[in-house]
């Protein structure tokens, strides 16, 4: 299984990360489009675990019903309440994934976007799989250590991500500070490879759709068709 991050070390990374956060464009946000047309529809009730400033859960609640959005990071959640103000239909908590009770057999959708990767895989895909409701959809987003011979993917994404970047932001980097709190971050940020991602998915999550975006990132996308 794949070990956890230090939840101390998360909280206090992503606090500090809070002072910096904006809804602007990033390697995360990129995706949300994409993922958000696979968002089932009707959609009662969705979750979404690692929630961040509430970027996605915004975008969820347009097309949800009620939207439950937990994160580890009291700041963070406190940005995500100061800019959801006008969607009532969001509930932010702050929480730790894996010790918070997730309901069974409640959510039409789970989210989770770049938070699978701080959490031991097949335990949290497991609390996931039993949350979700018969024909119920899983949607994650996430990073991944690339292979060695994956290796040029990554070296083609580099001169897209800088015009992407400065296309959205009107820069190629961001200010030194910024880079200094993800640079500290990442130092203790565990990766799979996705061929170690689809192994251990495989049995769980039996026909998951895992997917190689350009950005450093995959999508895992599944859906519950049975009771389990």
């Amino acid at each position: 299984m794949t070990e956890r991050s230090d939840i101390s070390l998360i909280q206090a990374d992503f606090d500090r990360l809070a002072a910096f956060s904006t809804d602007g464009w990033n390697h995360n946000s990129h995706y949300h489009r994409f993922l958000l047309r696979h968002v089932p529809r009707p959609c009662q009730q969705a979750l979404e675990v690692g929630c961040g400033s509430g970027a996605f859960a915004r975008l969820l609640a347009t097309r949800v019903e009620r939207v439950l959005a937990l994160d580890v990071s009291s700041q963070m959640i406190r940005l995500a309440q100061e800019r959801s103000q006008q969607y009532p239909n969001i509930t932010f908590h702050v929480a730790d994934a894996l010790s918070w009770e997730f309901p069974s057999d409640h959510f039409d959708c789970i989210v989770s976007i770049a938070t699978l990767h701080h959490v031991p895989l097949e335990e949290m895909l497991l609390k996931m799989k039993r949350a979700l409701r018969v024909n119920g959809v899983l949607l994650i987003l996430d990073l991944y250590q690339e292979s060695l011979a994956g290796s040029f993917t990554s070296l083609a994404a580099i001169p897209v991500n800088l015009i992407l970047k400065y296309l959205n932001t009107g820069g190629f980097r961001e200010p030194p500070e910024v880079r200094a709190a993800w640079a500290e971050h990442g130092k203790h940020d565990p990766y799979l490879t996705l061929s170690e991602l689809r192994q251990r998915c495989r049995m769980l999550l039996p026909g998951v759709k895992i997917r190689k975006h350009l950005l450093w990132r995959y999508s895992l996308m599944w859906k519950k068709t049975a009771a389990f």
